[in-house]
């Protein structure tokens, strides 16, 4: 894995310590931090409310703006102070792209994002069971949201809908809740679901890779961990059936991984505190390992 700094985002969006703010430091102890050309330590992305804003139904909505400022300045200045290296961003859960779109929209401007997720996360503050900025945060990157979090880029959106790929998500046997919010996608996005990467992990791959190619742009990569099935990867706070395995996820993430126009990439939802033994940590490391090598 030459050629790339670690920046831990040690971020849980619910305010109750359940699990994901520890996972930077469980990925470091299983042999992520030798894996990589240098450790950054983690940026101050710590939310320690659970209060609900009532205007936006967001939770913790000033300490998640301040945890998103915090993160675009910390990457900002990893980026400034190595260049040559790309950022792997380890969260915490998926709020931290809050902050990474941030610096990158008011950085390098337009930037596409390859978003690989067992949910599209594309709730508003109010429609979300519990407001968790986890819930929504792809609705508030492409613009639909609160002003206060909208505009953490300086320019609304943060990423264009029709710049985001999202890619295993599930949209079989939804419950009602989960098919609405399906429902709420702009038709903008490209959209290769969890059926599509199981059958065909390369070909998904490569679709996705020849769309960003076409954008023309610098790329993200997002990769919620809870896009493998529940059966792989039970340590996450949401796991669903349906999804891929680690080689069907690893096949599918080599050609963006390989890809030119990658900036970085960021992982998210891994809970350390259901994954007693460390064995998830090393399979998560090892995917890493396998899709980031050089």
């Amino acid at each position: 894995m030459s050629g790339w700094f670690l920046l831990g985002a040690p971020w849980d969006c619910s305010g109750t310590g359940r699990g994901e703010a520890a996972a930077p430091d469980a990925l470091r102890a299983a042999g992520l931090v030798e894996r990589v050309d240098v450790d950054l330590g983690n940026a101050a992305t710590h939310i320690s409310t659970q209060h609900r804003d009532q205007d936006t139904g967001v939770r913790a909505l000033p300490d998640t703006i301040t945890a998103a400022r915090s993160l675009a300045s910390a990457l900002g200045a990893g980026l400034r102070d190595r260049p040559g290296l790309r950022p792997l961003v380890v969260g915490g859960d998926c709020s931290l792209l809050l902050g990474v779109f941030a610096h990158l929209r008011a950085a390098l401007g337009e930037v596409g994002l390859w978003f690989l997720d067992g949910h599209p996360d594309f709730y508003d503050g109010h429609g979300s069971e519990t407001g968790e900025t986890a819930d929504l945060e792809l609705a508030v990157l492409t613009g639909d949201g609160p002003p206060e979090l909208v505009g953490l880029g300086g320019v609304v959106p943060m990423v264009a809908a029709r710049h985001v790929a999202l890619i295993g998500h599930r949209t079989v046997d939804l419950d009602p809740e989960s098919a609405a919010e399906v429902a709420r996608l702009p038709d903008e996005l490209f959209r290769l679901d969890a059926p599509a990467v199981i059958r065909d992990p390369a070909g998904a791959g490569d679709l996705a890779s020849a769309w960003g190619e076409g954008l023309g742009l610098p790329m993200w990569l997002h990769i919620d961990v809870d896009v493998l099935d529940e059966a792989v990867l039970p340590a996450v706070t949401y796991p669903q059936a349906g999804g891929p395995d680690f080689g069907q996820l690893a096949t599918t993430l080599r050609p963006l991984t390989v890809s030119g126009r990658l900036l970085g990439v960021s992982v998210a939802d891994f809970r350390p505190d259901l994954d007693g033994d460390g064995r998830h940590a090393a399979r998560l490391v090892d995917l890493l390992d396998r899709v980031l090598e050089g």
